[in-house]
C-alpha cells in the first residue's frame, strides 16, 4: 500500500475548506492547515480548529501573504488544496509562486469547487470571477505544476436548502420563483461528499493533469423537477413564478453585490446549464462517482428527506 500524501488546505477554516480538512484527516493523511493569528483569535474559526485537533491534524501558522510561513508550509507538504474564498482567488499567484520555489509538491488543486472556469456562459460580475479562476489555472499549467481542479457544481447548503432561492435560509412551503423554464438540469452536492471525492482524488493518477467532475447521477435535477420532488414530501403545491431570461439579465444588473453575484451564478446554472452542458472528454476530465463508486453520497431525494 503506497503510503498516504501529507496534505495542506490553505483557507481550511472556510465554507468548503473545513470539509477538506476533515476528509483528509479521516482518510488517514497527514494532513495540515494553514491558519492566521486572526483566524485563531476569532471565536468561531478557533471552535473550527479546536473540533480538528480530535482528528489529529497539523496546524501551521501562517499567511499566504507572508512568503516565508507560506513556504515553510508548503515544504512540509506533497499536495496543496486551495480553498480560499471569492476575495482571494486572484492572490492565489503567490501559492503558485510558492509552490514553484518550494519545488516539492506532487500535485495542486486550486479553488474552483463550482461550475468549470473554462467552460461557462456566465455574465457579469460571475464572468469576472470565473475569468479569474481561469487566470490562475492557466498559471499553473504555464508553470509546469501537476494539478487537479475540482468541479462540484452546486453546494447542497446553498442551493438545495433553499430550492435555489436567493437569500432565503430556508425551502419554500408556498411560493417558489424559478429562473427560466426550470427545465435547465443542475448538480446539488452535499459538501462532506464534495470534501470526500476532493480528498479521493489527491494521489489518484487518474485525475493528475484532469478536472475532476462531481455529477453523480441521483443529484442531477431541474428546478422543475426538483420543485415537484419537494411538493410530494411536504404533501402541498407550491406557486411557480417563472422569471423569464430577459428579466433575470435585468435583475442583475439592477442588483447590489453580493446578490447579483448570486444572480449571475444562478443564471449561468440555471438558465445557460454549465453544470450539464459539459461533455466529459477523457483528454481533460472525469467524473467522480465512476471513479469511486465506493463513496455512498448523499442524494438529492435524501437531503431533502433531512430538511422536511
Amino acid at each position: 500500500m503506497a503510503e498516504k500524501s501529507r496534505v495542506l488546505v490553505i483557507g481550511g477554516t472556510g465554507y468548503i475548506g473545513k470539509f477538506i480538512v476533515e476528509a483528509s484527516a479521516k482518510s488517514g493523511h497527514p494532513t495540515f492547515a494553514l491558519a492566521r493569528e486572526s483566524t485563531l483569535s476569532s471565536p468561531a474559526k478557533a471552535k473550527i480548529v479546536e473540533g480538528f485537533k480530535s482528528l489529529g491534524f497539523n496546524l501551521v501558522e501562517g499567511d499566504m501573504y507572508d512568503r516565508e510561513s507560506l513556504l515553510n508550509a508548503i515544504k512540509q507538504v506533497d499536495v496543496v488544496v486551495s480553498a480560499v474564498g471569492t476575495e482571494q482567488l486572484e492572490d492565489q499567484d503567490k501559492i503558485v509562486a510558492a509552490i514553484k520555489a518550494a519545488g516539492n509538491v506532487k500535485r495542486f488543486l486550486p479553488s474552483e469547487f463550482g461550475n468549470d472556469a473554462y467552460r461557462v456562459h456566465a455574465v457579469e460580475p460571475a464572468k469576472a470571477m470565473f475569468a479569474i479562476k481561469a487566470k490562475i489555472r492557466r498559471l499553473v499549467e504555464d508553470e509546469g505544476i501537476p494539478y487537479t481542479y475540482v468541479s462540484f457544481n452546486s453546494f447542497a447548503g446553498c442551493f438545495l436548502l433553499t430550492l435555489a432561492q436567493p437569500g432565503a435560509t430556508a425551502p419554500p412551503r408556498d411560493e417558489v420563483v424559478i429562473l427560466g423554464d426550470g427545465n435547465t438540469k443542475a448538480v446539488f452536492n452535499k459538501e462532506d461528499d464534495i470534501g470526500t471525492y476532493t480528498i479521493k482524488a489527491v494521489d489518484d493518477p487518474r485525475t493528475l493533469n484532469k478536472t475532476l467532475y462531481i455529477k453523480p447521477p441521483a443529484n442531477t435535477y431541474s428546478i422543475n423537477d426538483l420543485v415537484s420532488l419537494w411538493e410530494r414530501k411536504i404533501g402541498k403545491t407550491l406557486e411557480r413564478v417563472y422569471v423569464p431570461e430577459e428579466q433575470v439579465l435585468k435583475n442583475i444588473q439592477e442588483a447590489a453585490f453580493p446578490l447579483n453575484l448570486m444572480l449571475a451564478i444562478s443564471h449561468s446554472v440555471f438558465v445557460k446549464g454549465d453544470q450539464t452542458g459539459v461533455e466529459i472528454e477523457p483528454s481533460f476530465g472525469v467524473e467522480a462517482s465512476e471513479l469511486y463508486p465506493d463513496v455512498k453520497y448523499t442524494t438529492v431525494d435524501q437531503y431533502l428527506d433531512q430538511i422536511v
